[in-house]
């Protein structure tokens, strides 16, 4: 029997090429708040709710351990979803373009609190960002 139970994402590690780009990309169009940066490391700490998402530079002391940096055809994950509310399609999507981002177009999906809308984006270093609305049906 474990000790333990999960209770959510504490935070995700991204390796990225440009850290500052991804850093603006995080605050300004996403809405992260840097929480602490870690400059000798090459890694920017950011607030994404009740997680985090960690930036590290591929070219800083920890990001050199991963290897050459992703891309379309290698990828450190699938996708990171972020759960979001409100979650208005239109004004997302109006965001978004404002900032230079396309997304697709909202679907039903299924996540951690049940069956709901979300969308799915790239964030500057291709890694897929999916932005998660609340659940309409558990």
């Amino acid at each position: 029997m474990r000790s333990f139970t999960l209770q959510r994402i504490d935070h995700v590690v991204l390796r990225v090429k440009d850290i500052e780009r991804s850093l603006a990309f995080y605050t300004s169009v996403l809405g992260c708040d840097v929480k602490k940066r870690r400059d000798d490391l090459g890694m920017i700490h950011l607030s994404a709710g009740t997680s985090m998402i960690d930036l590290v530079d591929v070219n800083g002391p920890i990001g050199r351990q991963g290897g050459e940096p992703a891309g379309k055809q290698r990828h450190n994950v699938d996708h990171v979803c972020l759960r979001v509310e409100p979650f208005d399609e239109q004004a997302i999507l109006q965001h978004l373009a404002a900032a230079g981002v396309s997304a697709e177009a909202a679907v039903m999906r299924y996540g951690a609190e049940g069956t709901g809308l979300s969308m799915y984006l790239n964030d500057p270093d291709d890694n897929q960002i999916e932005l998660k609305g609340p659940a309409v049906q558990a």
